[in-house]
């Protein structure tokens, strides 16, 4: 048995927990929270062999026997408000990587276990934090702060510290190589990562923990699992791992080293006006260095050294990559006046913090730039000026219902369209009201177009109308209650144009009459 110490970090609910992160605010005109104020089930969806299934549920979709792996139609069956969500394992693994990166500072290597959990070698790292147990207490108030719910072990292997922080009794727990089997024994098979079909064999053979598994003769198991090959289905081999006998290597992502480029001063610079050259000499030598690597800037550090020791930054970043030195210069302007010089500036460093694969790109045959490049060069001025969060751009949200359709995103985000990839059919008015406001409607026939209607307390007799348009509620979203809606364009006899829709039927059985509401404004 070595030194070596391995932290296992298991996010029980991470697809569910990442999704709630990333979809802070309610859907405009939905409810998320029930009459009594308790939250709704929600479930998070992916495809499996026979339709959709459960990948990840809420708290509340749990308490009521929500699991993954459940079929969708049989769980709304049983609970018809079940909100159903679609799951995004390719961003649940994307941004588990992040997280793998952002460990480091705990220990130099890190790396991503499983879809749901984090590996850490933390040999000759618990000293720098106080006690292994301290070190543990930091992790997890570190992930709890950024809405994650660990559960954390350290043991000498990999597989020791995998099995007590998914099996073991406590949120954290540590483990020295002398305890290792009194904390491995009382645990069931499973907590040797082996696939489900091992364990249900053990399990026939009534061998059902760990204690049980190592109390059988070693030569029978070995004669038993001789031609099993895969690790995670030959219990020998995850019982040698486990306890030490068989090493486990922890394999880190290494990081890639950023691009940078840097100034030595002759003379410390005092005055803070001739920076602007500097940078622009530093675009200039950063562009052949980002060529070599085929890479385009998506973000930029630019960092000043001083005589006295103390670093001064700046960071700018892009709406789509690049590596124009007159572009990347320019996103700078008004920032250099906020680095103070101090007694001079001996060095100065540009760096890129993020950037993306970019080939070569020809502009035009006329040496005339396109409309897309220019659009989001001045996407990027307005943003360094104004700051992200004061230039957005519109972006999918994936809904039919008009005010769920689309949403502001900040127009430097990697994934947000441009401003005309969002659809606006000729069907939608020019102004979209930001919540329907409900109308007093007099019409010819019950489920007919308005005669004429009331509206913040005006009265508007109708002279022409277009229409119905129908939307029916998304029934993946909304709750069983929820009622269709026909949409039609009004004109009233002073030319003055709106957007209308009549919320259910009068025979729909979902409530009472219709409710008619004001949606949007044509002229």
């Amino acid at each position: 048995m070595t030194g070596r110490r391995i932290a296992s970090i298991w996010f029980p609910h991470f697809p569910m927990e990442r999704w709630t992160r990333r979809n802070r605010r309610p859907f405009a005109g939905g409810a998320d929270d029930k009459d009594d104020g308790s939250p709704d089930p929600i479930v998070l969806a992916i495809e499996g062999r026979h339709g959709p299934v459960i990948h990840d549920a809420n708290e509340a979709a749990l308490r009521i026997g929500m699991k993954r792996g459940a079929r969708i139609v049989d769980m709304r069956a049983l609970v018809p408000s079940l909100r159903v969500e679609q799951a995004s394992p390719a961003n649940d693994a994307a941004d588990l990587a992040m997280l793998a990166d952002w460990s480091r500072r705990w220990c130099p290597w890190t790396q991503v276990d499983g879809i749901d959990g984090l590996l850490l070698d933390t040999t000759g790292s618990d000293h720098l934090h106080g006690s292994e147990q301290a070190l543990l207490k930091e992790m997890q108030d570190a992930f709890r702060k950024l809405d994650l719910t660990p559960r954390l072990a350290i043991a000498p292997t990999i597989g020791a510290a995998w099995a007590l922080a998914r099996y073991g009794a406590e949120d954290t727990d540590s483990c020295t190589p002398g305890k290792l089997t009194a904390k491995l024994d009382p645990l069931p098979v499973a907590a040797l990562r082996l696939e489900r079909d091992t364990v249900q064999l053990l399990n026939r053979l009534g061998i059902k923990t760990i204690a049980e598994l190592a109390g059988l003769p070693r030569e029978a198991l070995v004669r038993r699992f001789r031609k099993i090959e895969e690790k995670n289905a030959n219990p020998v081999i995850r019982l040698d791992q486990a306890v030490g006998r068989q090493p486990e290597l922890l394999i880190a992502r290494q990081a890639r080293p950023p691009l940078r480029v840097m100034r030595r001063l002759a003379e410390p610079l005092l005055d803070i006006t001739g920076l602007t050259q500097i940078l622009r000499d530093l675009c200039g030598d950063l562009k052949p260095v980002l060529e070599r690597a085929h890479k385009g800037a998506r973000g930029l550090a630019f960092t000043v050294y001083r005589v006295d020791g103390r670093t001064c930054s700046s960071e700018a970043r892009t709406s789509r990559a690049t590596r124009d030195p007159d572009h990347l210069a320019s996103l700078f302007d008004g920032k250099l006046e906020r680095i103070d010089p101090g007694f001079g500036i001996e060095a100065a460093t540009l760096e890129t913090v993020d950037g993306e694969e970019l080939g070569a790109m020809q502009d035009g045959l006329t040496e005339q730039a396109e409309d897309e490049l220019a659009f989001s060069q001045l996407i990027d001025r307005l943003v360094a000026r104004l700051g992200m969060t004061s230039v957005l751009r519109p972006a999918r949200r994936g809904s039919y219902l008009p005010e769920r359709g689309e949403a502001w995103v900040p127009a430097s985000e990697e994934d947000a369209p441009v401003a005309h990839a969002v659809d606006r059919s000729a069907a939608t008015p020019l102004r979209l009201l930001e919540r329907p406001e409900e109308a007093e409607v007099v019409h010819a026939v019950p489920d007919g177009p308005p005669a004429l209607f009331r509206w913040r307390h005006q009265q508007h007799d109708v002279a022409r109308s277009q229409g119905p348009e129908r939307i029916a509620p998304e029934w993946w979203r909304e709750k069983s209650t929820a009622r269709l809606r026909d949409y039609y364009h009004i004109e009233d006899s002073q030319g003055r144009r709106f957007w209308l829709f009549r919320e259910g039927l009068a025979d729909d059985g979902r409530g009472s009459n219709p409710r008619w509401f004001v949606h949007g404004l044509d002229a």
